[in-house]
């Protein structure tokens, strides 16, 4: 027996592991960590953190099973559809079709994709690794992987742990720019909840309406909103009630934990540890930033004009991250005056947003597609 052989095949792990993929191990344990003990988005950094693990001890997305799991999944942009379908069903659009005006700061909140796109053209970056990186900006998981997977899959993981875990960091990011910006007087203003009532005929009508009219004018965002809007025509009609229920369970956890395996999975350190990485995190940090000042300063815009009827915390979750983002412009303003509720409201922005993200990154993706 040749134990020269067997002695190299026993070491090779060891052999091969280099401080790289230590570090790169340490950034896994901390996603887990945050997910852990913070709970900041588990369903997301848990498995994430597992695959950036399991990527540096020979499981890359690059062999093996984690490869045919990225194949089937992140590259043919499966999993961020199947994901739309089962976030479609958890959406109410009742807050929006009631209160039209705040599709406003639903396209407010994306102003940060094209701010991002253009700072990382004068930091040197391509139109194409540009538009993927200003993509996070959307705050929204799957379309930032549906827009990097299209125009720059050699940047999917950065762009899919920034977008992920900014996301995560709302609580932490956004309560100091709200405050920053508007005035106690501000936070105070009360909104009055008298929505007109929205018939189911509406609410069946329109995410087919939607699919319709995105698709016509941004034939990129198309797969994306018919997905969204699927998993919301399951919800609206009422009639579907197993299907609706499966998309917003089984579905889209399923299609969550394998996606966020296989992104962890393509976090190995000769192509996340350098300078590139770091200024994509940055540039995602910018635009998230982008986002929530130009969602809060057209919401004081708003209460401007409308003579003080808009509390601009609302403009803040004009940003895709659902419920999170309403949720916190909501507590924010109850920590001010507990008996001031403007949930509803900030849940029609927050669901505008969630349009807004995907129409937004489907146009990213038709222009700068006619650039390439």
């Amino acid at each position: 027996m040749d134990f020269s052989f067997v002695l190299e095949e026993l070491t090779q792990g060891i052999t091969g592991f280099t401080w790289g993929n230590g570090v790169m191990i340490l950034v896994g344990i901390l996603l887990i960590t945050l997910a852990v003990v913070k709970e900041y988005e588990p369903v997301l950094l848990l498995p994430i953190g597992f695959g950036c693990i399991m990527a540096n001890l020979g499981m890359s997305a690059e062999s093996g099973f984690m490869k045919v799991i990225y194949d089937a999944g992140i590259a043919t942009d499966l999993f961020p559809l199947l994901i739309f379908v089962g976030v479609g069903a958890m959406i109410d659009f009742s807050p929006l079709l009631a209160q039209p005006r705040t599709v406003l700061l639903g396209a407010a909140g994306q102003f940060g994709i094209y701010g991002a796109l253009l700072l990382a053209l004068l930091l040197g970056f391509p139109m194409n690794e540009a538009a993927s990186i200003g993509a996070i900006g959307a705050i929204d998981g799957p379309t930032a992987i549906f827009v990097g997977s299209r125009l720059a899959p050699h940047l999917l993981a950065p762009i899919t742990v920034a977008a992920y875990s900014y996301m995560s960091l709302i609580p932490i990011i956004q309560p100091p720019i709200m405050k920053l910006l508007t005035t106690r007087k501000e936070r105070l203003i009360r909104m009055a909840y008298m929505p007109k009532p929205v018939s189911r005929l509406t609410l069946v009508v329109f995410p087919i309406f939607v699919t319709l009219v995105v698709s016509l004018v941004a034939l990129d965002a198309a797969p994306l909103i018919a997905s969204l809007m699927l998993g919301n025509l399951l919800r609206e009609s009422l009639v579907v009630d197993r299907l609706s229920k499966t998309a917003q369970n089984e579905i889209i956890n399923i299609a969550t934990l394998f996606l966020a395996l296989a992104i962890g999975a393509t976090m190995k350190a000769d192509s996340f540890l350098n300078l590139q990485t770091l200024m994509i995190l940055g540039l995602g940090l910018i635009a998230f930033i982008l986002d929530t000042v130009a969602g809060v300063l057209f919401g004081k815009l708003m209460a401007l004009l409308t003579g003080g009827k808009v509390n601009p915390l609302i403009g803040a979750c004009g940003i895709s991250a659902f419920p999170m983002a309403a949720r916190l412009s909501a507590k924010m303003a109850q920590d001010e005056d507990f008996e001031n509720f403007v949930l509803m409201h900030a849940m029609g922005a927050n669901t505008a947003g969630q349009l807004g993200s995907v129409i937004a990154g489907g146009m990213l993706l038709a222009l700068v597609s006619g650039f390439l």
